[in-house]
């Protein structure tokens, strides 16, 4: 069993009464809204959507305990038992749309790049990193989704204040504004959260993170 401290690091897909995605919550935050009955857990089983509130979740969660747990899972230990930790939960009287407009912000770039130099190709640290104008501001470029790249110290003193034509570098990738959030595609590569995809891959909403 991994220790509380990383299972309560974990993070929950929110979905709203109409099962739509809209947000992503702790661990912590999401026990609080079960424990307050203003949230029920969301699993899919054989195909079927189950829904379970605390007590029942809690219950489920000995079961499995004792019969079954996968690698993937997280649980955390309360006084006396093991509850295991929801990926998806739904607010039970919350209706409003999701967004869709992913945020243009430093920390959804480096994850749209991956935290990978666009020039050189290599990653580096989020503290190693800069972002870099493709074509400048000096010669009219504007702060986009299309125009601003991550680049490493290096490659972005070699280029300077050119454009990668001029300064003879070329991107890897064409920058794009990403469909969805970019921290919650990262999130998917991991095994644990390939549940979320049930409610996501299939929809037209992406997930905004706060």
């Amino acid at each position: 069993m991994q220790q509380v401290s990383s299972a309560l690091d974990a993070s929950v897909l929110v979905l709203n009464k109409l099962f739509m995605a809209v947000h992503i919550i702790s661990v912590r935050r999401a026990f609080c809204l079960l424990c307050k009955d203003l949230a029920e857990v969301v699993t899919l089983e054989d195909g079927q959507f189950s829904t379970y509130d605390f007590t029942s979740w809690r219950e489920v969660s000995e079961f499995r305990a004792l019969h079954y747990r996968e690698e993937e899972d997280d649980w955390v230990r309360t006084a006396s038992t093991q509850i295991q930790v929801p990926r998806v939960i739904r607010l039970v009287s919350y209706e409003k749309m999701p967004k869709h407009t992913v945020k243009f912000n430093r920390r959804n770039i480096f994850a749209r790049d991956n935290n990978q130099c666009q020039y050189c190709g290599r990653k580096f640290p989020t503290t190693e990193l800069s972002l870099d104008h493709v074509t400048p501001r000096s010669q009219g470029g504007v702060s986009t989704w299309e125009n601003v790249v991550c680049a490493c110290v290096n490659c972005n003193v070699k280029k300077g204040g050119r454009t990668p034509k001029q300064a003879h570098m070329g991107l890897i990738r064409k920058p794009e504004k990403p469909k969805r959030s970019p921290i919650l595609s990262m999130k998917l590569t991991h095994k644990k959260y390939q549940s979320w995809r049930t409610f996501l891959d299939n929809a037209y909403w992406t997930v905004e993170l706060k």
